[in-house]
């Protein structure tokens, strides 16, 4: 696939992720795909795409409103696609989760096949992990 269809499976991506359509967003990665959460708090690491859906699964009840993604900007050069993003959820918690993100994707053969994700863990950690400390608005 060129570059330009590349950026545009990962639209698509964000689009389905950011309507909730969590199954049909993971759909578009290979079934041998992985994706990498940076930082040492417990969300990060290495998961397996059913790693990844289990983990959305139970953070899913956190944010009754969901979580919306907004890219913000794309390059994509040969099979890696970057993409800067934001995202906002109100949480259950009454906290509100807003993040400032950089992924970087590999696809091959029109499949997510492995994605990084680059993100403020403090403030991850403090949102999902964290007592009533000091939050991002």
């Amino acid at each position: 696939m060129s570059a330009a269809a590349n950026k545009q499976l990962v639209r698509k991506f964000f689009e389905e992720f950011s309507a909730g359509k969590i199954e049909d967003a993971l759909a578009m990665l290979a079934d041998g795909a992985t994706w990498w959460v940076a930082g040492s708090f417990p969300l990060s690491g290495t998961m397996t795409k059913a790693e990844f859906l289990e983990l959305s699964n139970q953070l899913g009840p956190m944010m009754p409103d969901g979580l919306r993604l907004t890219p913000t900007a794309f390059t994509a050069e040969g099979d890696r696609v970057a993409v800067e993003a934001t995202s906002y959820a109100k949480m259950a918690s009454g906290k509100t989760y807003n993040n400032e993100y950089h992924f970087l994707f590999e696809v091959r053969g029109g499949q997510i096949q492995a994605l990084r994700e680059y993100f403020d863990t403090m403030h991850a950690n403090d949102v999902f992990c964290g007592d009533d400390q000091t939050q991002k608005k």
